[in-house]
């Protein structure tokens, strides 16, 4: 069985300096802006046959201003982060270097007293994983960049260092096709 799940990053409500760990803040009115920008370009999203994002208004709020109006599912919540949460990594830096430097260095670590980075790539596969569907349907999920940094760590079965790596802007879409155990990543884009 074959699905074809599409992740749609949530817009920001707040400059990339200033996010906050679990942070739940609604749009703010430059997001209301970008939103209203694409929103011509993800319209066709809203055919698909499943719907989903992420907890947090922003989410919610992406998801029904696209046309997706989207089912909350708690699994794609972003990564408990203990008492770091509504700090920004600089503040939980200043507060707890070595903490921070240990959490940056070991995925298997949760000095923040939440969720280790592999805890979190684990809950979001498998929810990518256990989603129902016939062959060739297609799933969205409007989800905060964490998440889909987190899906996509899994769905290539690559080392959780490789979230680090990965860069999920607002409003950018990645796509995975396959299912459980076997995900591919897919680019898409204009024909040359």
């Amino acid at each position: 069985m074959a699905l074809r799940v599409t992740f749609v990053a949530a817009a920001r409500s707040s400059p990339l300096l200033a996010e906050r760990f679990d942070d739940d803040r609604p749009l703010d009115r430059a997001g209301w802006d970008e939103v209203l920008r694409v929103t011509g370009a993800l319209l066709p999203l809203a055919a698909a046959e499943l719907r989903y994002c992420s907890p947090t208004p922003r989410s919610r709020a992406t998801g029904d201003a696209i046309g997706v109006s989207p089912l909350v599912q708690l699994a794609l919540r972003e990564c408990d982060m203990g008492r770091w949460r509504g700090l920004t990594l600089g503040e939980a830096m200043a507060r707890e270097p070595a903490a921070v430097d240990a959490w940056l260095a070991d995925p298997r670590t949760a000095p923040h007293g939440g969720e280790s980075l592999s805890a979190f790539i684990t809950r979001v596969g498998g929810w990518l994983d256990t989603r129902p569907g016939e062959d060739g349907d297609r799933i969205v999920a409007v989800a905060e960049p964490s998440v889909i940094r987190a899906a996509l760590v899994h769905a290539l079965n690559a080392p959780p260092s490789t979230y680090w790596n990965l860069d999920v802007r607002p409003l950018s879409t990645a796509v995975v096709t396959g299912r459980a155990g076997r995900w591919n990543l897919r680019f898409e884009g204009a024909a040359a």
